[in-house]
């Protein structure tokens, strides 16, 4: 796990790369290298957290045998030792995966993204072609963002890594509008930021002597249903079992310790399930969770039910309502665009306490609710869903974004984002919009971001896309029966659970964010408001009409928090600004 960064083009300097490495050093602080190309025209960037092969053959940027092809790599591609085999004619002068990207480009070239299993974000420079390569991998675990600025392309993992190389730091009208209004982000290629794109999940891009082409190498909206759903439940479960027992071996490879987060719900316990089955319940492997000490929101219960019967070392790890004000900003500087509110504060905690323990990999549970159809509105498709909003709020009868409280001219430049309708079966829809362009895109960005932020490699089992198609394509009534969601998952995962975890209703992940903002947070929300009346009052949005929700909020008049949430993620995000001297061009 690495940071990276680049770039491309005739009118740059050094020391603008040299400054993209130096911001982003928190996503590898064990080294750092860079390699300039082709008479100056091509610049890469590598921060390094070492993982596997912690000996300088795995520094990068890293040349081929023939110094031809030189790669900057963020990520693990988990089957290289198979792949290792595959490509035996190669002379491999190191121990690390990344050598293997390299190998498979140039025996695969630009097919080579096909062969790889695991997270991946690279830029290969192939000198025989002329051409730089980016990829990014299926489901996006990895970030890649770019632009352009004074006739250069520039890419890096982070947004503030472009940002330093002096990409000008104004926001994206219609992208803040978006989400004010629908509460929407990371539906599209679009950044919160005025000329900053992500390469999307599954993409990738070339250049040549500034030619661009961009193409999407995966993407689950080209699956065939056919072959999968045409097998018996039984088979689909023993191999089901069998892809989810190679995918978590395929990440416990690794060269330093391994860790799991562990929420209590059906799917980290699933994980946890199958760790016990590899490696024995009495196996020392790190368990973390995070707690808030409010009985409302406590997992614990389910968690020690879990661990009743193994030799796991259990921390846990919590938040409290005075540390929010500092963390919430010190996370926003991080993230670089809007998140996901107190459970990633609680999140963070993890990764913090994780890292002060010398570890520096994690695993957790994302992905079982999109493949196996766990959320509850699944189940509701025949109810229209009010059009354009596609926010992440569940369980709620309130709306979660407050319109009115936008100036007129800004609420205009909000875009409606209507899902593709690639499926003939609604709940596939459903499926692939949250895989695709929701929830999935969400929580890695968010969780990319707090584990590096501490240095730290999280690792996803469940989103290997052999496992995610295999359940993905399955026929609704092995994803939803008799009211009850994930059906086979539950089927399956009743081999490795105590009944009563198998058997617990679905339960979101949540905080008492509601609470403590009507509580002990009140005045930091209030401060919060008086930043947004100083930045964009009148610009962008109503603060007579803000007040007015907030005051009612306050009263107990709403029973979801994702307004005031997005008001004060707004509000760090100007703070942030403040903080970094960046030429930050007109908010309106």
């Amino acid at each position: 796990m690495c940071g990276i960064c680049g770039i491309a083009g005739e009118n740059w300097q050094k020391h603008q790369l040299m400054t993209m490495i130096e911001v982003q050093s928190h996503r590898g602080p064990d080294a750092c290298g860079h390699a300039i190309e082709h008479r100056h025209q091509v610049g890469l960037g590598h921060n390094r957290l070492s993982i596997i092969d912690l000996s300088e053959g795995g520094a990068q940027p890293m040349s081929d045998h023939q110094g031809k092809l030189r790669i900057v790599y963020n990520g693990e591609i988990y089957n290289y030792l198979e792949l290792k085999k595959e490509l035996s004619n190669y002379p491999f002068r190191s121990q690390s995966d990344t050598e293997v990207i390299l190998a498979a480009y140039q025996r695969w070239g630009l097919d080579c993204v096909d062969h790889f299993i695991g997270m991946f974000a690279f830029a290969i420079w192939d000198d025989h072609q002329k051409r730089l390569f980016l990829a990014r991998d299926r489901f996006g675990v990895k970030p890649l963002y770019m632009a352009h600025h004074h006739e250069n392309l520039y890419w890096s993992s982070e947004i503030k890594t472009l940002l330093a190389a002096g990409v000008p730091a104004a926001p994206n009208l219609t992208t803040w509008a978006s989400y004010l209004r629908f509460g929407l982000y990371e539906h599209t290629e679009q950044s919160f930021w005025e000329g900053i794109k992500s390469i999307p999940p599954g993409g990738a891009m070339t250049w040549e002597n500034g030619r661009e082409k961009y193409w999407r190498w995966y993407d689950l909206s080209k699956l065939s249903a056919e072959s999968i759903s045409s097998q018996s439940e039984e088979a689909v479960m023993d191999r089901y079992r069998e892809l989810l027992e190679n995918s978590v071996r395929f990440r416990f490879r690794s060269d330093v310790p391994v860790a799991i987060n562990l929420s209590g719900g059906l799917d980290s316990s699933i994980l946890l399930g199958m760790v016990d089955h590899i490696f024995g319940a009495e196996s020392d492997i790190r368990v973390f969770t995070f707690a808030t000490g409010d009985p409302n929101y406590d997992e614990t219960p389910w968690v020690r039910q879990m661990l009743q019967h193994t030799g796991h070392p259990h921390e846990i790890c919590t938040l409290t309502p005075d540390e929010i004000p500092q963390l919430a900003l010190d996370i926003q500087s991080h993230q670089d665009e809007p998140f996901g509110g107190f459970p990633t504060l609680a999140y963070s905690k993890i990764f913090k306490k994780a890292r002060s323990m010398g570890i520096k990999v994690l695993l957790d549970g994302q992905g079982l609710d999109e493949q196996w159809a766990g959320y509850d509105y699944y189940g509701r498709l025949s109810k229209p869903l009010t059009k354009g909003v596609l926010g992440p709020v569940q369980g709620s009868a309130d709306s979660p974004v407050r319109p009115d409280c936008l100036i007129p001219e800004f609420l205009d430049k909000a875009m409606v984002f209507e899902p593709p309708t690639v499926f003939q079966d609604p709940l596939l829809n459903a499926q692939y919009k949250d895989a695709r362009f929701t929830k999935i895109p969400r929580a890695l960005r968010f969780n990319d971001r707090i584990s590096m932020m501490y240095s730290t490699e999280l690792r996803e089992p469940f989103l290997d896309h052999r496992l995610f198609e295999l359940a993905f394509m399955q026929p609704s009534d092995r994803k939803i029966r008799d009211g009850v969601h994930k059906w086979l998952l539950r089927e399956i995962g009743s081999k490795l659970l105590p009944r009563g975890v198998v058997e617990a209703p679905k339960r979101p992940v949540q905080t008492p964010q509601r609470e403590w903002l009507r509580g002990p947070l009140a005045g930091w929300v209030d401060n919060c408001l008086l930043t947004l009346d100083k930045e964009i009052g009148g610009d962008w949005l109503n603060m007579d009409q803000v007040r007015g929700h907030w005051n009612r909020y306050q009263q107990g008049e709403s029973d979801n928090s994702f307004y005031i949430w997005q008001w004060i993620n707004l509000a760090l995000w100007f703070k942030v600004l403040e903080q970094k001297p960046m030429a930050h061009q007109s908010h309106s």
